[in-house]
């Protein structure tokens, strides 16, 4: 096409910003999504897990006395005999002093018990789960780019405020806490629900690697926070995160748009491309009224929620109880606890986007189906890390043994961005930011209960018994809720997704209403069409 068609806005005369805007156009508008949606997540999950490595500094560890010594230098004892060379290599000085190392002198820390440490935890996701529905149903009306970057904005505000409210009470961080869950628990509904106007069907597990930033979120946050408690404190953590995020809000503003149609930088190709390949009932599905009865009752929307319960619970087993473990049962230093907690969810980037390649590969192959695609990797997101938390708990002290269960474990619960979470777009492409909040208030309950199962559990975090628990309920966990996805779960179209003549759905514009839409089995690379040719 003519490139005087392709640009909305006026040619700029200097040819330096004209070869800008050129080097600009080349670059799909669909790459530039992924990467917010990238860094969006990445951003999110620094600021909501900041406060799990940072109680390591900011509480006084009762334990700071001839018991604990005596439990290090036991665990210096079983470690030497075992695992000199990788010790050695880490440099890793098993004594209290190294639990303590580089925190700076006259640091204020709080006298604040195993209870409130686990509810100041898991406070973060009690409004989480609840605003999950008004997640979704905010994105329908509101869009994905005012709900993901008013929500981002809010968690930020409330990082900067933390240290401030430490001092205070340890009440007022429960509290900061609770509205950065509800904050943060927009995130999810908006952004899937953008997915089904700007990524076609076959490209759709590729983007959705993109939301598994927040590994790269958290692989960051704990060696990010490890650093900057050794050298300026504690408080640091929280001014450091929360500038991050006002940052990221920034770029969002200025390069996100709900819709292709209505981003003003996109090329006439592009735009061409994506409404060829995206189905014209999600387009005409854009603000149709959710229909909440049948997501309600629909037993392919439980089976996602009810699996990825499961996964979430083994995940948060790794992302809040991993720092304690390593420092309890290791002893390894703050530094130390950092690299070793957050080098498994780097790593777990790289998997989730091979996984998500993968998959679309099997898909546009026509190896396997859509529906056996999603089992397939949601099972490897669950049975696998189900069986390697339940040997890291044997395990007990061989370090080198349980740090590489540990890393492939996370690494394999990323496969599920190619399983469960990518099915919920696929059996709802219309409405998949409310089918998301409905399955998220579902598995997200696993981020708030397994803190809490895990501090009644762990009386004394020192003794490795109590932990083989904690690591053998999330093996069950794990196990048993893929069981439910693997009879229940399908990757079809739910009727329900088109905004058919029924009175929960029916829109005011009845000349946009699709009467009778029959229910269209999705087949990766192919548009939607009157006529149903599954050899085509």
């Amino acid at each position: 096409m003519d490139e005087k068609e392709v640009n909305f806005l006026p040619k700029p005369k200097m040819p330096q910003v004209g070869c800008f805007r050129a080097i600009c156009d080349r670059i799909p508008a669909r790459v530039v999504l992924y990467f917010l949606s990238w860094s969006g997540f990445l951003v999110s999950f620094v600021m909501r897990n900041d406060i799990n490595f940072a109680l390591v500094a900011m509480v006084q560890d009762p334990s700071s006395n001839t018991t604990g010594s005596d439990h290090c230098s036991t665990s210096s004892l079983i470690v030497s005999g075992t695992q000199d060379n990788f010790t050695s290599l880490l440099n890793v000085t098993l004594d209290e002093e190294s639990v303590d190392a580089g925190l700076l002198d006259g640091e204020i820390k709080f006298d604040w018990d195993s209870t409130v440490q686990a509810v100041i935890k898991s406070s973060f996701y009690w409004c989480y789960v609840l605003s999950q529905v008004v997640g979704g149903v905010a994105t329908q009306y509101f869009g994905t780019k005012n709900v993901f970057g008013w929500s981002q904005f809010l968690t930020a505000a409330c990082s900067l405020l933390i240290p401030a409210a430490s001092d205070a009470h340890y009440g007022a961080v429960i509290l900061l806490r609770s509205v950065q869950g509800f904050a943060s628990g927009l995130t999810w509904p908006a952004m899937y629900a953008i997915v089904g106007y700007w990524i076609p069907p076959v490209e759709r597990s590729r983007f959705m690697s993109s939301f598994q930033g927040f590994s790269i979120g958290i692989g960051l946050t704990y060696p990010l926070c490890g650093f900057i408690i050794a050298h300026f404190g504690w408080r640091q953590v929280f001014y450091t995160t929360g500038t991050i995020g006002m940052v990221w809000c920034v770029f969002w503003y200025l390069l996100a748009y709900n819709t292709p149609q209505e981003h003003p930088r996109i090329t006439a190709e592009e735009l061409e491309y994506i409404e060829l390949n995206v189905s014209e009932d999600i387009k005409n599905g854009q603000g149709m009224r959710v229909p909440w009865r049948r997501i309600f009752t629909s037993l392919p929307v439980w089976a996602i929620g009810l699996t990825t319960f499961g996964r979430i619970w083994v995940h948060y087993t790794f992302i809040m109880s991993g720092p304690e473990y390593m420092q309890k049962i290791f002893c390894f230093d703050i530094q130390q606890n950092g690299l070793l907690s957050g080098a498994p969810f780097l790593c777990s980037y790289l998997s989730s986007v091979l996984f998500c390649y993968v998959a679309d590969l099997l898909m546009d192959h026509k190896t396997l189906t859509l529906t056996n695609v999603r089992k397939l990797f949601t099972a490897l997101s669950q049975i696998v890390p189900g069986v390697l938390v339940l040997l890291v708990g044997y395990l007990g002290y061989q370090i080198v043994t349980v740090l590489v269960l540990w890393f492939v474990a996370v690494t394999f619960i990323t496969a599920s961005y190619a399983g469960a979470m990518a099915n919920i777009v696929d059996i709802a492409p219309n409405l998949a930011g409310p089918v998301l909040a409905f399955a998220q208030t579902i598995h997200m309950t696993a981020s708030f209960l397994q803190p809490l199962v895990t501090g009644f559990m762990v009386t004394d975090s020192q003794n490795i018994t109590q932990w083989l628990h904690v690591f053998g309920v999330s093996s069950v966990v794990a196990i048993s809720t893929y069981v439910i996805y693997q009879v229940f779960g399908t990757a079809e179209i739910q009727s329900w997704n088109y905004p058919v003549a029924d009175p929960e759905v029916t829109s005011s514009d009845d000349s946009a209403v699709i009467a009778n839409q029959p229910m269209i089995k999705v087949e990766p690379g192919l548009k939607f069409d009157d006529d149903d040719d599954e050899d085509d």
